[in-house]
C-alpha cells in the first residue's frame, strides 16, 4: 500500500475549479474567497463564504470523495482518527483546533477523462449542528474510541448500538486497504439532510 496524499492534492486542485463555479452559481447572497496558506487549511478552511448584507464569515473545509471518481454514495466518510508513522493521530471531525463551520461535501463526482471533472453533487454541513446531534445521541469522541479499542485489528464495517447501520450510520476501519488506516465515521448524506443538519446545494 501507498499513499495516495499526493495524487489526491492534484485531483482536489482540479476539483475545486469546478466547486468554484457551482459557488458562483448557486450562492446568490454570499461572496466566496479560496484560501491557499497553509496554516488556515490545516485549521479546516478551504473556502470562506461572506454574506453580502450582513458581512457574516462562514469558514468552509471541503471533503471530497476522490475514491470513488464516476460513483455516487450515498453516505459520507467523517475521519475520527488515521495512522501516521505507526501512531493514531485525531481525525477532522472531533478535533477542537479546527475552525471548520460548515463541510462542503464532494460527492457523485464524475469526470469524462482522468482528473478532468464535468460535475459534482455539493452537500453542506453545519459542523456545529453535527456535533450537537451527535453528543446528543452519545456518538462521542469517547465513546467511539471504546468501540475502536474493542475491535484493535478490524477492518471493515462495525455497527453502533446508538444509531441504525441502514439508514443512519456506523463506524469503519480501513486496515487493510489504506496505508493511513483511517477511522471513519460513516453518516447517511440524507438522514443529515432530514435531520435539518445538512442541505444540498447543487
Amino acid at each position: 500500500m501507498k499513499s495516495s496524499f499526493t495524487s489526491d492534492l492534484k485531483k482536489e486542485k482540479k476539483l475545486s475549479l469546478l466547486m468554484d463555479v457551482y459557488y458562483q452559481n448557486h450562492l446568490n447572497h454570499y461572496n466566496t474567497k479560496r484560501v491557499f496558506d497553509m496554516k488556515n487549511q490545516m485549521a479546516g478552511v478551504d473556502v470562506v463564504f461572506t454574506h453580502k448584507q450582513t458581512k457574516n464569515r462562514f469558514y468552509i473545509d471541503e471533503k471530497a470523495q476522490l475514491d470513488y471518481i464516476n460513483d455516487d454514495l450515498p453516505t459520507f466518510a467523517f475521519e475520527l482518527a488515521y495512522n501516521k508513522n505507526g501512531t493514531y493521530k485525531e481525525g477532522w471531525l472531533f478535533d477542537i483546533n479546527k475552525k471548520t463551520d460548515f463541510y462542503a461535501l464532494a460527492t457523485a463526482i464524475y469526470e469524462d477523462e482522468p482528473s478532468v471533472f464535468t460535475t459534482c453533487k455539493i452537500t453542506l454541513v453545519n459542523r456545529k449542528k453535527l456535533c450537537t446531534f451527535l453528543e446528543h445521541r452519545n456518538v462521542t469522541k469517547s465513546s467511539l474510541e471504546k468501540y475502536s479499542k474493542k475491535t484493535t485489528e478490524k477492518h471493515g464495517k462495525l455497527k453502533l448500538n446508538e444509531l441504525h447501520h441502514r439508514t443512519e450510520g456506523y463506524l469503519y476501519f480501513s486496515r487493510n486497504n489504506k496505508v493511513e488506516k483511517p477511522i471513519n465515521l460513516i453518516l447517511k448524506l440524507d438522514f443529515l439532510v432530514g435531520q435539518g443538519i445538512a442541505k444540498r446545494l447543487v
